[in-house]
This record gives C-alpha cells, structure tokens and sequence, in this order.
C-alpha cells in the first residue's frame, strides 16, 4: 500500500486531525461554533439532540473504535462552520439515530418538531439504497434520491455532504477495496454536487481527500515535493502579499490581503491536463484581496495591473458574469519582478462569503427558528435542479440519467456567455451552437428556428458561439420542425433532450418504420435471420428490460434514437441463446435414456397417474416445482416410489448428477377433452412488489374474482420497503396460470412475478 511507503513526516501534516476527542470536549467546540454566528444563545435543542443521541448510540462503536455518537457530533460541527441554522445543526446531531437505533420518527417528531424529523428522515433515505443492481445502476438511484431530497429541502443535501466529508477524513480505518470504492463515488458524485452548490469549502476538502486514496502514489509524491519548496513559495508569496498590501493603503482602498496555497487537486490537475511537471507550475500560491464593495474590487484591480504586468488572456470577470454556481471575483494571471507568474483575486467580504460556503452563504435564519430560505435566494439557486428533474421524467434507462447528469455537473467544463437581442445573459457549455442557444429561450424557438444572426450578420446553424456574441434566432411557423442532424450539433444536455422530445411526439409513426427499418438493416448486416428472434417471447423481455407497453413503442424509441437498435436485437439473442441452451441440455438428458426403458407418455386416470408402457407405474407429482397442464414436463424413476413428474426447469431436475440422469424417461401432457378443466393442481408463485397499504387486498381481490383457491401466503418485508409475497393455490393448467400473472402485473406496486422452480 502507498500508506506504507509515504514518508513519515509529510504523512504527520497531511493527515486529516484524529477525531479520537471526547464527546463532551467535541459537544463543547460545537457550541462554541454556534455561538460565533448565531443571532440566539439558546442551544436547548442542540443540547437535547446530543443527550438524545449520545444515550441512543452509546452502545455503538465506529471501524476505528471510537464512541458512535463522535460522527454525527463531527458532521454538526462541519455544518456549524457553514453557519447552519439550528435545526439543521440538530437534524446532523440526529441523522443516525433512525436508522441505526430504536429511535422512530414520530418520536423524533414530538420531541424536536416536524422540520428537524424531515431533515433526518430525508438523510435517511439517501442511505436506503437497493444494492441487487448493477454499480453504475446504484450511483444513479442513489443520486435520483437525493436531488428529490434537494427538491424539498436543501438542507438535506448540506447535511449529506458533511456527512459524507467526515467519512472521508476517517476512510483509513476501511479495508483498501472500500477506501478506492468511497473515493471514486465521492469524486463523481459529492464533490460535483458541492462545487455546483458553490461550497469550495467542502468541495476542495474532498477532492484533495479522493485524490489520496485514488491515487496516493501521486498525491504522496505531490506532497512532499511541495514541502521541500514550500519555505520559498510562501516567502514569494509573503513579499507580495506586504506590496500589495501598502499599495492598497497608498489608493485609500480598505483591504484585506493574504496568500493561499493551492489546493492538491487543482495542482494534480493542471499538470495531468497541462501535461507539465511541478516546476513548471509557478502559481501553486494565489493572492486574495478582500475589499468592501464592488467599486474598490475594480479600483484595487487597476492598481494591481499598474503595479504588475498582466499576462495577457488570463483575466477573468466573475463579477459581471458569475458563474452558475453564483462564484462571483476578479482572476488575473500577474507577472512577478522575478519572472514568476502568480494569480490574484479580488472579491467583496460578501462575494467571498458565497464562495466558500456557496448556497449555505445565502441561507437565513429567522430568531423564531424558522429556518426558511429567502423565496427569491432559492428559486436562483435551484432552478438547475427543476431542470434535471424534468430530464429525469423522460429517461428510462438509469446509465443515460447518470451520464446525462455528469455530464451536466462535470466540473472541468468551460461555459460560454452570449447575450439575448434585448441583453439578457445566457450561459452555455463551451461549443454551443445557435441550435443550443434557441432551446435555451424555449423549446417552441429551437422547434420553428430556421437561421440565426450573430452580432447583426447571419450565420450557418453550426457556427461555434463566441463569448460576447450577441444572437438572434429567426424562426418560421412554417418550419417542419428539427433535424436529426441537429443532435450531432448541439452541446447542451438540455437542447438534445428537447430535439429528442419532439421526435417523440410528433413522429411517432415515422418513428416506428425508421425503427424497423434500422432492425432489420442491422440484422441483415450481421447475418441474423429476423424472424429467428422477433418473437412474441422474445419481445416480452425487452419490453419490459426498457419499461415500454408494446413493441411499437420500442420500434419509435429506436426510430428517434432513444435506444440503439444493437442493444434490443442483442439483448433478444441472449434470450434465444438461453432458450436454445435449455432445449440442448433437455434433449441430451433424454438421449441418455436407453430404448428399453423410455416410456412415452405419462397421463392422468380415474386410478390415480400412470406411466402407461411396457408396464403401469405409479406416477406423482414433485412438490418442488408444482407441475401443471401446460409445462414441459419430463419424468424420474425413483427408487421404489414409482415416477415423479417434475417441469424441465426444475433445479433438481438441471444439478442432477450424470449417473442419475440415465433414470430420466419422456414425457407429455394427454388429457381427455373430457377431462379439460376437471382437475386441479398445485402451484406456487413469488411477487415481488413496494409494500404499500392495501396491497394484500388488491392481490387477495384477483384470486376471487376468478375463484382461486388460495391454499397458503407467506409475506416479509425488508428495510427497503420491498415485500415478497410466496403464494401457494390450485390451478386447472399453464394458460390459466398466466392469465393470472398478467393480471397480478397491472396491480400498482407488483415490481415482478416468479413461479417457483425448485
């Protein structure tokens, strides 16, 4: 491991401070936080939450064997330094005890109100996660929780975010497979959120912290070679730093001055894009000037760019155009009298407030304990939220959601501002076209655009918009509507989606025929015979793989793109090949059974079931799979019990071993007409459904209306809130069987049904 090699000292500096303090002593910093930046000195929820949990945890101990009750008091602290309001303090303070202690919800409800029981009860159940799926399948669910938790209440997310940072500052106590693991998903997921957010003081903590245990190699090695330089940098910066300093008071201009050290990711990140060594990267300190208002972060700007040389194209005004996330300062790239290129920031006390704390910064707090944001601060801040919300409606497919989503929360994209006609500003992912600009004023404009104008003179649709450019789209009510070829064009996650909305709608029978247009140009192209695969059985599995109601829906999706005709066709082959397999497999059982023994038929009579062939057998049926009119079927002569009767995909019948599969003998279903519908047989089946109230009454409700009998139920529930329900009845054959399944299907919460198989 890295942590054995890295060397000693830099290991002392670097790792995050050991949280073994006592409870008492942490409750203490915590309430000394609080009381720095809270309007009220009345800590008497925040008191209460920490008995509360402290008693409900005090069993519990952490990997690294430190009392429980040292996160949840860690987490309140990081939110503390964010200056949370105090019932976001309490919910930190709480946000275990439901989940893992005998602490319920109404109680918490009763005793600390309904506001702090949402905000734990929303923490809650990002943790509730179904882990049967596929990884990127997990990071998705757990992401679609939590931006609806973001949708209701912000401060969910604040809490999961210093939840997750605490996490991360201790990730040494996991095994090295967990470390990698929490890492990879606080890169992708946590830190995006925070830098989108705006919180760089959580969000460079956990990069750095990811970076670590990503790649430790590097990051060890980063950090020393930045030690031993380090006496020198900070003297460069320290130089500056007393220059700028007295040159602001010569202006008059009120300012707070100092240097900072680049974090390690940024650094890690310029010589990985850059592709330069660390000695070829100057600016690893930047120097931040903190003045009172606007006007004097212009003026200390003009006296900077007097007193040092610009390097030219490397100013940035986050002033009069922040970015989404709200950051808002003045970057310029400055030569020193040695040669050594540094960087300055200028901002205003409140600018530098929203940079470090992002949306927390804007968060207020009312004396009654409220706890409300400002209605206007909120709808700035969230409106990209609502917008992934409604890209999620329309996506299916969770891996699509994900890689929309990070592509839309990439923190390494460049943006380009353009202005609107009447000088509205529009932010949009560097690249962009006039396609992305139309479906960013509506979709109506994108959906009847036919040309556009940048800066007064037309240009064709797939001119790259500059910063600046001023754009005009012109529009035609006898458009037929958008391009495919616009989705090879546009940029924006926003405009694709849009284009692909209204090939959705407005051709959805052209839709169809492209779509089997391009099946049956894909099969010809990979020499597969069409009707081997587009079968109804066939069909059925892919419509419900993609959620869609019939085949139509599935052949529109291919036609405007929403699914690649290659992952259908393929994912029908996999089912065939199944299919094909089973049939093998049956076939080279029944060709080791020897002519003398093999019994054709196997039937039911008035006597009881026989095997009818060179002699009688008794003849039963197994209770493992429940065979019934309509299955295939295969008999096993057991030893001095006659012939048990068992279906194909019986999973006795499959593991036999090769000795035993020589008692193997064939076997059909042959009834009497007269005997059609006269008998019944046992079977069993298991749904899997959301437990909700009322369930067992609509599923009960089936069975009656077609007088079913029920002979036995079986329920559990797990955590998750998933139930599984094992039902045993009597049935007259296979296509009564399914009827009854398909009508169990249309029951709102049954997420799937399975017949048993042994």
């Amino acid at each position: 491991m890295a942590g054995e090699t890295k060397p000693a000292k830099i290991e002392q500096e670097l790792e995050a401070p050991a949280d073994f303090t006592s409870p008492e002593v942490l409750y203490e910093d915590l309430v000394r936080a609080i009381r720095k930046y809270h309007p009220s000195d009345d800590i008497t929820m925040i008191q209460k939450a920490y008995h509360l949990a402290n008693d409900a945890h005090k069993e519990q101990k952490r990997k690294s064997g430190e009392p429980y009750i040292i996160h949840p008091l860690c987490v309140a602290i990081i939110l503390a330094d964010l200056e949370m309001d105090k019932e976001t303090i309490a919910a930190a303070i709480l946000h275990d005890v439901v989940e893992d202690t005998v602490m319920s919800l109404d109680e918490l409800k009763r005793d600390f109100g309904e506001e702090v029981a949402l905000l734990v009860d929303g923490v809650t159940k990002l943790t509730q996660i179904s882990w049967d799926m596929d990884k990127v399948e997990i990071q998705a669910e757990n992401l679609r929780k939590m931006f609806l938790a973001m949708a209701k209440d912000i401060r969910v997310i604040l809490i999961k975010l210093a939840d997750r940072l605490h996490n991360m500052r201790t990730l040494q106590y996991m095994t090295p497979a967990k470390q990698k693991e929490k890492a990879r998903e606080t890169m992708d997921i946590y830190s995006p959120i925070a830098h989108r957010l705006g919180i760089s003081k959580i969000k460079v903590e956990l990069d750095d912290l990811s970076l670590k245990y990503l790649e430790p190699e590097a990051y060890y090695e980063l950090a020393e070679k930045i030690s031993l330089r380090k006496d020198a940098r900070e003297a460069f910066v320290k130089d500056i730093v007393i220059e700028v300093r007295s040159h602001m008071e010569e202006a008059g201009i009120s300012a707070k001055v100092d240097g900072r050290a680049k974090h390690f990711f940024s650094i890690y990140k310029k010589m990985v894009n850059q592709n330069k060594t660390l000695d070829q990267i100057y600016d690893l300190f930047a120097v931040r000037i903190i003045v009172d208002s606007i006007k004097d972060c212009y003026a200390a700007l003009g006296v900077i760019h007097e007193l040092y040389k610009p390097i030219p194209g490397r100013f940035k005004d986050y002033i009069a155009m922040p970015k989404p996330n709200m950051y808002q300062s003045l970057h310029t790239t400055l030569i020193g009298n040695n040669g050594q290129p540094f960087e300055i920031q200028i901002r205003t006390y409140e600018m530098h407030r929203t940079a470090e704390f992002g949306i927390a910064a804007h968060w207020k707090y009312k004396e009654s304990g409220s706890g409300q944001t400002a209605a206007e601060s909120e709808e700035a801040k969230l409106s990209w939220l609502r917008q992934i919300l409604e890209w999620q409606k329309d996506m299916s497919d969770n891996k699509e959601f994900l890689s929309l989503l990070k592509s839309d929360l990439d923190l390494f994209s460049d943006s380009v501002y353009c202005f609107t006609p009447t000088g509205d500003v529009k932010n949009l992912p560097s690249g962009s076209t006039p396609i992305d600009f139309a479906y960013a004023i509506h979709s109506a404009v994108g959906n009847k655009m036919v040309g556009a104008k940048v800066n007064g003179k037309l240009v064709p649709i797939d001119y790259v918009i500059q910063n600046g450019d001023r754009i005009e789209i012109v529009t035609s009510q006898n458009s037929k509507g958008p391009s495919r070829d616009w989705l090879a064009l546009v940029k924006s996650t926003q405009a694709k989606n849009k284009i692909n909305q209204w090939f959705k709608s407005e051709l959805k029978e052209d839709n169809i025929l492209k779509g089997k247009e391009m099946v049956n140009q894909y099969c010809k192209a990979h020499s597969i015979n069409p009707s081997d695969i587009i079968k109804p059985e066939y069909m059925e599995k892919v419509m419900r793989r993609y959620a869609f109601r019939d085949w139509e829906s599935v052949l529109a999706s291919i036609g405007h793109g929403g699914l690649k005709e290659g992952q259908v066709i393929n994912k029908m082959l996999d089912e065939r090949s199944k299919k094909i397999k089973k049939e093998v497999t049956d076939a080279t059982i029944l060709d080791e059974i020897g002519d003398g023994n093999k019994v054709p038929v196997a039937k039911k009579s008035k006597s009881g079931i026989v095997v009818k062939g060179i002699h009688d057998l008794a003849v039963r049926f197994s209770r493992c799979c429940n065979p019934v009119p309509g299955d295939e079927i295969v008999g096993f002569v057991t030893r001095g019990r006659g012939v048990s009767i068992h279906r194909t995909d019986c999973v006795n019948v499959i593991n036999l071993p090769n000795d035993e599969k020589s008692r193997l003998i064939d076997a059909e279903w042959q009834q009497a007409e007269s005997d059609v519908g006269a008998e019944k047989y046992s079977t069993e089946i298991q749904i899997y459904a959301n437990n909700r109230s009322g369930i067992f009454v609509d599923i009960s409700k089936v069975f009656t209306e077609r007088q079913i009998d029920i002979t036995s139920m079986n329920a559990r529930t797990n955590k998750q809130g998933k139930a599984t329900i094992i039902m045993t009845f009597d049935i007259h054959g296979i296509e009564e069987l399914n009827n009854l399944t398909d009508k169990l299907r249309q029951i709102e919460g049954v997420l799937d049904i399975e017949r048993t198989a042994g």
